[in-house]
């Protein structure tokens, strides 16, 4: 499944605007797309394994959180966009 990167995230991924990962649901996708990489992990994830307010996930249009959440199975060549909420002054 391939999960699109944000501008503000590509650093974690080699500059790169998209992944390639393995991963049944979006739990498991996300987990594949930040192993190894804890800044990266606290970024996305609350220390209790939730996505952040913040951040959404979208599996097509339609926002993981309305799919199941985390949980939400992903279908074969699924793309994820992830998308965080910036803020500035």
């Amino acid at each position: 499944m391939t999960i699109r990167v944000p501008t503000p995230l590509r650093g974690f991924v080699g500059g790169r605007d998209q992944v390639t990962v393995p991963g049944a649901t979006v739990r498991e996708a996300l987990s594949a797309l930040t192993a190894g990489q804890d800044a990266f992990r606290d970024r996305l994830f609350t220390a209790e394994g939730e996505l952040r307010r913040f951040v959404n996930v979208y599996l097509g249009r339609d926002d993981v959180r309305r799919l199941g959440g985390l949980e939400a199975a992903l279908p074969a060549g699924a793309t994820l966009t992830l998308m965080v909420a910036l803020a500035g002054g």
